[in-house]
């Protein structure tokens, strides 16, 4: 047949790529993944192509490396050089690369889907931003597409604020979608699919109860349902689509292996009774899709090539494939790298909603968060975050990195752009004896173009508690970019006489203030949210003090530096976050 024929050439062609890619042995399953992504028509052949292929396989098998590179040029003249052309532009030089990110197997430029499917229970964390920055950022290492698709199957969870607060945090971490769905969207879809596989004697409607039900999937024990006609599967399948059946009275089980040592197969529930309003479809739908199933059915439909997800998700990649094949569909290939947390925090959407019902935290955006409304709040760079995001790679070795590289990060990337000021906290005064009025000049940065600012001063000043306690008579300091001074007494205010302006070396320097011109600041400083997996009372401090006059032109949201105290962020007029030191 000429179609036989076709197919056959692609598989060869495809077959010695493969080969040539991977030191002379092409893997059936990625030849096959290509052909049925060149020809989409030919899905509902799998079975006509896969028999045709693996004749292809077998035999580019048996020839040596060197054979399989010559057979390609003489049957695809051209190709075999246009592709390491293009590999070759791909992997240049390790700065054109995404660093952190080794190539994904069998993508094909230009033909990748990748894809990002947030619950929106919640508020985005620094662990969604990993899986949605490797997912963005291989889109567009291939010329493909990134998804973001709303695993929107749990009503009771799920609120409609949290869609708008996903795709904020996404805007913000400059990830462009090229579409954006919601899988509740796609339910008379996945009624239809789950009525195939009811058909298809794959699926049975169970009433066991919970315990029940775990008890036996524990043991490996079908339930009597199993047994049921099709008849009396879709006869209760339609009472519970109707809304006739309460909640928790019956779910829809997919027919796996009860005595599988992989107990994500001992017959997962696929579809439950909801009985809550949806955010977007509100009261229109009462059985609703568990993540078994609705992320690898969607995944399928979109035309997602490379599913990237954390590993927590390791034991269901065969019931995400059983599925897929019980229904005949196109399987994706499955990419899984370790989960990101951070030390002294969590990633928990359930314990970050607890935390802030029982009052812990002050909201979603609470500085001390891993969500990325905390840390942009905090003044975490969106950059930053994607390096160090980045940084990490697509391992599976689990890691709970700490604070301090990412504080790294932005600290390297703020230390250019951040403007100085002078701030003491807990102010003591300070009065000089024949002090000259002095004009000082300040740049706001000492080195990048940014201005600077004049201040007169006179023999008063204020400066920080800590400097005033290493004071005593006798002690020679320089009041920075001011003048020298020498301790006369210590006291409720210290007392001081005029040294000259030349600079001493050796001798301490001290920030000030101008009492008269200074501004009240307050400092929010956010510690470890826990403590050996408990919250900490002491998580949350505030520094409070005053800031040069200049202070008052810093805009809301600015990120700055206070002079020897740490980069903060203002919050709210008179109201700063401290970054990090």
């Amino acid at each position: 047949m000429e179609e036989d024929e076709s197919i056959s050439r692609l598989a060869r062609r495809f077959g010695l790529l493969n080969a040539i890619e991977h030191s002379g042995k092409a893997d059936i399953g990625s030849v096959i993944s290509r052909i049925l992504s060149e020809k989409v028509d030919l899905r509902k052949e799998a079975k006509r192509v896969k028999s045709l292929a693996l004749v292809q396989v077998s035999s580019i098998n048996l020839l040596d490396v060197e054979t399989q590179n010559r057979t390609f040029r003489e049957e695809f003249p051209g190709e075999l050089e246009g592709y390491l052309a293009k590999k070759k532009q791909l992997s240049k030089t390790d700065s054109e690369k995404v660093h952190g990110l080794p190539e994904l197997s069998d993508a094909i430029q230009g033909r990748v889907v990748t894809r990002f499917p947030p619950e929106p229970n919640g508020f985005m964390h620094i662990g969604h931003a990993k899986a949605a920055i490797i997912g963005y950022e291989y889109a567009k290492r291939y010329e493909g597409k990134f998804l973001v698709r709303f695993d929107d199957t749990n009503p009771a969870a799920e609120k409609k604020e949290y869609y708008e607060a996903f795709l904020e945090s996404l805007r913000w971490l400059k990830i462009e979608a090229d579409e954006i769905r919601n899988a509740s969207d796609d339910m008379s879809i996945f009624y239809n699919l789950a009525e195939r596989l009811i058909e298809n004697s794959r699926a049975y409607v169970c009433t066991c109860t919970q315990e029940e039900m775990k008890k036996n999937r524990g043991v490996g024990i079908a339930c009597s349902h199993r047994l049921q006609t099709k008849q009396q599967n879709m006869s209760v399948w339609s009472e519970m689509v109707s809304g006739m059946t309460e909640r928790g009275i019956a779910t829809l089980r997919f027919i796996g292996d009860m005595q599988s040592l992989n107990t994500t197969m001992r017959d997962p529930v696929l579809f439950r009774i909801v009985n809550a309003p949806h955010p977007l479809k509100g009261e229109e739908y009462h059985v609703w899709p568990t993540y078994d199933f609705d992320g690898a059915v969607e995944d399928s439909l979109e035309g997602v090539t490379h599913a990237l997800r954390s590993k927590e998700y390791e034991l269901r990649d065969e019931s995400y494939y059983a599925i897929l094949d019980a229904l005949g569909m196109r399987k994706p290939r499955i990419v899984e790298f370790s989960r990101l947390e951070l030390q002294n925090t969590t990633v928990s959407k359930r314990n970050l909603r607890k935390l802030i019902e029982d009052g812990h935290v002050e909201g979603w955006d609470d500085p001390r968060l891993p969500t990325i409304s905390g840390l942009r709040r905090r003044g975490f760079l969106p950059e930053a975050i994607r390096e160090f995001v980045l940084s990490m790679g697509v391992s599976k070795v689990e890691s709970q990195p700490s604070w301090d590289l990412l504080e790294s990060i932005n600290r390297r990337m703020l230390d250019p752009i951040a403007k100085r000021f002078f701030f003491v906290e807990n102010p003591v005064a300070i009065e000089v004896e024949n002090a000259p009025s002095v004009k000082v000049v300040l740049k706001f940065h000492p080195d990048g173009d940014f201005g600077q600012r004049e201040i007169t001063t006179g023999g008063k000043f204020m400066i920080s508690e800590d400097d005033a306690k290493t004071l005593s008579p006798g002690i020679k300091i320089r009041l920075i970019e001011a003048y020298n001074i020498e301790i006369l007494s210590v006291g409720s205010i210290i007392k001081a006489r005029f040294l000259g302006q030349d600079s001493i070396n050796h001798i301490k320097k001290v920030q000030w203030v101008v009492p008269e011109e200074a501004l009240p600041l307050s400092v929010t400083i956010a510690g470890p949210l826990l403590l050996q997996d408990q919250y900490n009372p002491s998580s949350l401090r505030t520094a409070k003090g005053l800031i040069e006059s200049s202070g008052r032109n810093i805009d809301v949201g600015e990120i700055f530096q206070l002079v020897r105290f740490g980069f903060c962020r203002l919050d709210s007029t008179g109201m700063a976050i401290l970054t990090h030191k």
